[in-house]
């Protein structure tokens, strides 16, 4: 054994004494089932698995030493519970950064003053916490995965399940874990040494920003980096328990392309992982082994995805696995680029290929692009060559990662939201989400396709004529009323009754989930009575590709034809909806059948589970329910205002005219300004506008001569 056999416990002999001692003292005297230390991992793991705040735990704890016997151990505060804790080695390291995400205070720079780049002051703890020249700081919080790692085999169970993947037994042919994808095998058969040891770990790194203050801060984010196993079942290795927080990057800025800088601690850890951490116990098999990890790939959603990796994900290059030969039009009128030209992922005689006027009114002859590898890359950013590419990702730090077939997993989850809220935004003709317009109508006339549909002019109004992709006032009514009468299983999806405002036939407020589900199931069958065929088929097929990609069983040898499937499907659209429809959301369906080839089923590789997980986090790093309603003092990242006088009295008016008891008054005023200015009786806005003016002074004076009226006769509300 080595100085990392007793790494999880910390570094100072005391600490490690003392919790020897809490774990042999019992948490009241006479108690012989729990100690003072099992007491408290079990309400710690209460207080993780169901978001408990800190204030909450700390009453609990408060409420616990009151019903227990005199001279029990339970601590009074969170802040005892985590002393005693963290002598597990539950701890973090906390670094400061420049505000310009130049460096981390760490290393060579751990006693720096200054910034060696900009040159901006290091920010100190303490009353000031704000630099000089009036720049937030910026904090990073490390929580070191080693420890954790070596914990997980400590575990008799948790050390059982990580081997999983090898007792088991696969089916041929068919997918349904990571382990069965080319990308687990690539890392078994290029280093068979680490491959033949069960025991190392396979990991997805995931990362998004959140607001943790809602709206009362937009000035405010925090970016967690989480850490799964796949070497766990597929019913473990995605839940919360195993997710691991890495990293929590907060400051009053987005870390953006420079999140390279705050990923430096982590990615040091993932390189003595893949060198070997000796010194493991192995509680399953009683043995101490050398414990190796290796980073399969990342996820996130896209502008994520361009900063993890260094790509460009907007303009005409935008598609990162298209790079250069991304199919990317300008759109004259729409001011936007549209990603069409799918026929070039057909066979070579297919009929599409020849049709022009459907299309862009040319034929295609091309060949789909070949994505580059991760060599291929390394060698484009390193040489300068850098048209697709804002800079070298950091992940290229680890030996292995160019090797790697799939570094940077496209995010289902978000593109069959894009993807759902593009067509039911066109469909209904939502303001924002409508793909079509003027605009889109002369594109399609500038393009020489589909010249019937060009706009109409008129005297008074324009007029666009019907596409395929439009539908009549009755039809929306029709599709709105579906959706309205739909019922599912209880916690199939949220209540699509809710979702629906009958009035203006829209669809409101879908969040992911409901996008999901209307993709999968829903959608077809409001649709199926309505619309042109051409265009239904078209959006019925695509439904029902996402419903196969997300298959929790993938069978390998019906990939070939699913990915022929969704290039037609994609084809098809091009002929019946209009160019601006086609964003970068929709052109990346056509990459999603060749990642499940590489990378195993779908559901490994969403952000579902993670968003889920940062639901718990902004629970937690968030402002308390309690703190809500008359903040004090503003928060970090906030500026005081001053209200001028005017505003003020708007407030006073909106509050006053949204209370119940104030409705007679609002009467009774406007009545007298009707009798004291008989000749504006008519005029409708001057009314309201002396209303708002001089309701409040009135209203005051109303209330005290009422109050003063009671006093006169003796009777007081009050």
């Amino acid at each position: 054994m080595d100085d990392n056999d007793f790494g999880d416990f910390g570094s100072d002999p005391y600490e490690f004494a003392n919790m020897i001692g809490d774990g042999d003292q019992p948490v009241y005297p006479g108690c012989r089932k729990y100690t003072k230390l099992s007491a408290l991992v079990k309400l710690y793991n209460l207080k993780a698995k169901h978001g408990m705040s800190d204030v909450c735990f700390t009453e609990l704890l408060i409420l616990q030493g009151d019903l227990l016997p005199e001279g029990n151990t339970i601590p009074t505060s969170m802040y005892e519970a985590k002393k005693t804790l963290c002598a597990l080695g539950l701890s973090y390291e906390k670094m400061h950064a420049c505000p310009n995400d130049c460096i981390l205070y760490r290393k060579e720079y751990e006693d720096s003053t200054t910034c060696p780049t900009c040159g901006i002051t290091r920010w100190k703890e303490g009353k000031d916490s704000i630099l000089k020249e009036g720049v937030p700081a910026k904090v990073v919080w490390y929580f070191p995965p080693i420890p954790r790692f070596k914990r997980m085999f400590q575990s008799h169970e948790t050390a059982k399940s990580l081997t999983w993947h090898a007792a088991r037994k696969s089916i041929d042919g068919q997918m349904s874990h990571p382990a069965d994808s080319p990308s687990w095998k690539l890392l078994d058969d290029k280093w068979p040494e680490f491959g033949n040891e069960p025991r190392n770990l396979r990991l997805a790194l995931s990362s998004d920003g959140f607001n943790p203050h809602s709206s009362l801060s937009s000035r405010y984010s925090c970016w967690p980096v989480i850490l799964v196993t796949y070497n766990l079942p597929p019913w473990l290795c995605m839940k919360r328990k195993f997710m691991m927080l890495t990293l929590l990057i907060s400051g009053p800025k987005q870390p953006g392309n420079d999140i390279d800088v705050y990923l430096e601690p982590l990615i040091d850890d993932l390189k003595s992982l893949w060198d070997g951490i000796r010194g493991v116990y192995d509680a399953h098999n009683g043995e101490y082994f050398t414990l190796r990890a290796a980073l399969m790939w990342t996820i996130n959603d896209f502008p994520a995805y361009g900063n993890l990796s260094g790509c460009v994900v907007k303009g005409y290059k935008a598609c990162p696995i298209c790079g250069d030969d991304t199919p990317s039009h300008k759109l004259k009128n729409g001011h936007k680029i549209c990603y069409i030209g799918h026929r070039k992922w057909l066979p070579i005689n297919h009929p599409y290929r020849r049709q022009r006027a459907a299309f862009n009114g040319k034929p295609e002859y091309g060949t789909p692009p070949e994505p580059l590898t991760g060599e291929e890359v390394l060698h484009m950013v390193e040489d300068g060559d850098r048209v697709c590419w804002k800079k070298k990702s950091i992940f290229f730090d680890l030996e292995y990662w160019k090797y790697l077939p799939v570094r940077h997993a496209l995010d289902v989850m978000h593109i069959e939201k894009n993807v759902c809220d593009s067509i039911i935004g066109t469909l209904l003709e939502i303001p924002g989400k409508n793909k079509d317009g003027i605009a889109a109508r002369l594109d399609l006339l500038n393009m020489g396709v589909k010249t019937n549909l060009q706009p109409e002019y008129g005297e008074r109004r324009t007029r666009l004529p019907h596409g395929p992709w439009n539908l009549s006032r009755a039809e929306k009514r029709e599709v709105c009323y579906s959706f309205y009468g739909m019922k599912v299983p209880e916690g199939y999806s949220s209540n699509i009754k809710n979702l629906v405002s009958l009035q203006d036939s829209r669809l409101l407020g879908l969040k992911s989930h409901d996008c999901h589900t209307l993709m999968q199931q829903l959608l077809p069958v409001a649709i199926r009575s309505v619309l042109e065929k051409p265009a239904r088929y078209a959006i019925t097929r695509l439904c029902f590709f996402f419903n196969a990609i997300c298959a929790k069983t993938v069978d390998v040898s019906k990939l070939d034809k699913l990915e022929e499937d969704v290039v037609v499907t994609l084809c098809l659209l091009e002929k019946y909806f209009p160019p601006s429809f086609f964003d970068i959301m929709v052109h990346l369906v056509v990459h999603l059948v060749r990642e499940v080839r590489l990378c195993g089923p779908v559901y490994f590789r969403w952000m579902y589970p993670f968003e889920r997980y940062m639901k718990v986090l902004k629970g937690t790093v968030g402002v308390p329910s309690s703190q809500k309603m008359g903040v004090s003092k503003p928060l970090s990242g906030c500026t005081v205002s001053v209200v001028d006088r005017d505003l003020l009295n708007q407030a006073h008016l909106y509050v006053l005219k949204n209370t119940e008891e104030v409705l007679p008054y609002i009467e009774q005023h406007m009545i007298h300004i009707k009798t004291a200015y008989p000749k504006f009786r008519k005029r409708t806005k001057w009314l309201q506008d002396k209303h708002n003016s001089t309701f409040i002074q009135w209203l005051r004076f109303k209330v005290q001569s009422e109050l003063n009226e009671e006093d006169n006769h003796g009777v007081s509300k009050i």
